[in-house]
């Protein structure tokens, strides 16, 4: 496809729109929507969850509140827009009626189309210059008010023009959702095949021979540190919680430290390279156990209560038990075994009454290599289609950015059908 630019602009003035068509005007937000503050109750309109995907039936996930009572109408073709900094691009046109917690703005076009104003407001100019005008007290945490929101401005072409142009995003973001959609089922197909290839490996027959772990594994829980002694001084040593356990790695998005002069403390909870660490509470999730090896980046790092760190002994190739517990076998096992309501956890015992297949040291070697042959094909596999998704996101959204501040002309870029069917 061939975009063109338009014939002329006129600079705006303002950094976040820049150069727009000579045709288009420029608008203040509240001259063409009109703020919904009408406080209803979930008991008469059903809840709401405002996402980066839209506007949905309240997630299951949600933080629930008590504000019943004390909550934003929402009607079809309303605009939502959640206020807070750290929910950045959760917003979205409703095609549902219901309500929303008092931190999100409700809008109803008055004077712009619908979806036009879909693809405008969850751009990524617009949501910078959105929360350019918030007010908070942290530099990452603060929020927009519809007063000072609706002195924006807004790019707006004529009403034939912003029906073109949503008509044709619809057609163009669908083709890539699509791509997108199709990534993402190759990447769970294959991580269905990684477990299936290592259970395979791992995988105890009624022939072979059998153990517990407890006899070939020394397991040691974290200590329970006190959260009102810990450090948010990066220089001192970092704690590993469970939170800072994926798939197969450890995460340090979400850090606290403990004091580096009371390391003599707790020395017997400090971490090594090659420890493997399990997460104890909610151990398995969608992609796989929440197991990860220790990296020499990873130290100097200290085990948090709700936290394995297993060292393999009695000839137990560590690998070999890094993949036992990765595998579906202990998946089922654990299953079985989990306590708790809202968040599962397995004991230090229970990981320890697993029963695996033994086998001698030679042949654990082989195993191990042998899978970490095919476990790493199948990983670049994943790797490039993880890179793919992120290049179409990128295509995504340079695309509507460009459509709706008029640096590319869409106008004759879509059929008839397509128009007509987003209109409506």
């Amino acid at each position: 496809m061939k975009l063109t630019k338009y014939p002329e602009y006129f600079n705006t003035g303002l950094d976040w729109l820049g150069h727009i068509p000579s045709n288009w005007q420029l608008k203040r937000l509240g001259t063409v929507f009109k703020e919904r503050r009408e406080k209803v109750s979930d008991t008469d309109y059903p809840a709401l969850s405002v996402t980066k995907s839209g506007i949905v039936p309240q997630l299951e996930n949600a933080a629930k509140t008590d504000a019943g009572d004390n909550r934003k109408r929402v009607a079809v073709g309303d605009f939502v827009i959640n206020s807070r900094s750290d929910r950045k691009g959760s917003s979205g046109l409703s095609a549902l009626d219901g309500s929303v917690s008092l931190i999100s703005i409700v809008l109803q076009p008055t004077g712009i189309n619908g979806a036009y104003a879909h693809y405008l407001l969850r751009s990524q100019p617009f949501q910078e210059e959105f929360y350019r005008f918030g007010k908070g007290i942290v530099a990452d945490l603060w929020s927009t008010n519809y007063s000072e929101m609706k002195n924006i401005s807004l790019p707006m072409p004529d009403d034939f023009e912003q029906t073109r142009i949503a008509a044709f995003l619809y057609r163009e973001t669908g083709k890539i959702d699509r791509l997108i959609e199709k990534q993402q089922r190759l990447i769970e197909l294959l991580e269905e095949k990684r477990q299936a290839v290592i259970s395979h490996a791992v995988k105890l027959r009624s022939e072979d021979k059998s153990s517990r772990l407890s006899h070939y594994v020394s397991l040691t829980s974290g200590f329970a540190f006190p959260s009102s002694e810990f450090s948010h001084d990066a220089s001192d040593v970092r704690l590993l919680r469970g939170v800072n356990i994926g798939v197969g790695d450890v995460r340090w998005s979400d850090v606290v430290y403990w004091p580096s002069g009371r390391l003599q403390e707790v020395i017997d909870f400090g971490l090594n390279p090659g420890d493997i660490v399990f997460g104890m509470d909610r151990p398995w999730i969608s992609s796989g156990a929440r197991v990860a090896w220790v990296k020499q980046e990873d130290i100097p790092s200290l085990l948090v209560q709700r936290v394995a760190r297993l060292r393999a002994r009695n000839s137990l190739n560590q690998s070999y038990l890094y993949f036992i517990l990765s595998s579906n076998e202990f998946k089922s096992y654990i299953e079985v075994d989990l306590t708790g309501v809202s968040v599962p956890h397995i004991s230090p015992d229970q990981i320890k009454n697993f029963k695996f297949r033994v086998m001698p040291e030679e042949q654990q070697q082989a195993v191990v290599s042998e899978l970490k042959l095919k476990l790493d094909k199948i990983d670049r596999t994943i790797t490039k289609a993880k890179h793919c998704i992120g290049l179409l996101k990128e295509r995504r959204t340079t695309l509507i950015s460009a459509a709706v501040t008029g640096k590319i002309d869409v106008r004759d870029q879509v059929p008839q059908d397509v128009e007509e069917a987003v209109a409506s």
